[in-house]
């Protein structure tokens, strides 16, 4: 049996996971994608050796699986497709999701499965099973970033941080998941998987700092529980075509879809 799968958003995310499923995964067809502008996706595509149909938002519906790679912004409208034509949805703006937790619930009444992949962040394997214990004490990741890649931000334009000319590492939030989600919505959508994987987006707490010497986006985790103290770091080198996100983003998103239709499954 093939699925189909539909992309919403070609940019630096949506373009890479398109690519990877024209080169071929078993049990897995791209059959349509749409962008802001349909002609850019068209060219954009027209490479391909199966070009997928490139027409408005509606026609995503009739694909098996949805991947929305559209930002933030559009996260909502996309899940409500997926609701209403009860299509499984792969959501890359993980953030968005915790300002419309409501969604979940839809979903559930819909009989439709939102999956967010484990994207620039490891270990979520773990978090989720020290959460089924119970007696999760605290869950901390720290990120650092070039400054360059958090220039722009929601939280950095309201508090006027200026990241120029930086010459040593500062910490410039520290807060909730949740907080961190709305302050930087197309930065931390690993603190948003680390959140809905554990104990919640207002006990996860977030530290974010601007390494003027990193070359690579790097997390660490920590996790105290009852049953498990973990910590991890991930190097992610960012992505060519968007500094805000890890090139491990595209390869965690083409892992979990291979996923959904492999024999062999590992972890979640």
């Amino acid at each position: 049996m093939v699925m189909t799968v539909a992309i919403i958003g070609l940019g630096a995310i949506g373009l890479e996971v398109a690519r990877g499923l024209d080169r071929g995964i078993p049990g897995l067809k791209l059959i349509a994608a749409t962008a802001n502008n349909l002609h850019e996706a068209r060219a954009k595509t027209a490479h391909f050796a199966s070009p997928p149909s490139i027409a408005g938002l509606d026609a995503m519906g009739d694909a098996d699986i949805i991947v929305e790679a559209a930002g933030a912004g559009a996260l909502p409208g996309i899940v409500d497709l997926a609701i209403r034509h009860r299509r499984l949805v792969v959501c890359c703006s993980a953030s968005a999701l915790l300002d419309n937790m409501h969604l979940i619930g839809r979903a559930a009444a819909a009989g439709t499965r939102i999956i967010v992949p484990s994207g620039a962040l490891g270990g979520l394997d773990a978090v989720r099973a020290a959460a089924e214990g119970g007696e999760v004490h605290s869950v901390t990741i720290a990120t650092r970033k070039p400054p360059a890649s958090l220039k722009g931000t929601p939280y950095v334009l309201q508090n006027n941080i200026n990241l120029d000319n930086i010459i040593e590492t500062i910490c410039i939030f520290r807060g909730s998941a949740l907080q961190a989600a709305a302050g930087f919505p197309a930065n931390l959508n690993v603190a948003a998987a680390l959140a809905l994987a554990g104990i919640g987006p207002d006990l996860t707490q977030v530290e974010i700092w601007a390494d003027p010497d990193a070359v690579r986006n790097i997390h660490t985790v920590t996790l105290d529980s009852a049953a498990v103290k973990l910590s991890l770091t991930i190097e992610g080198l960012p992505s060519p075509a968007n500094p805000r996100t890890s090139q491990l983003t595209t390869l965690s998103v083409l892992a979990t879809l291979r996923g959904l239709t492999s024999p062999l499954r590992i972890g979640a």
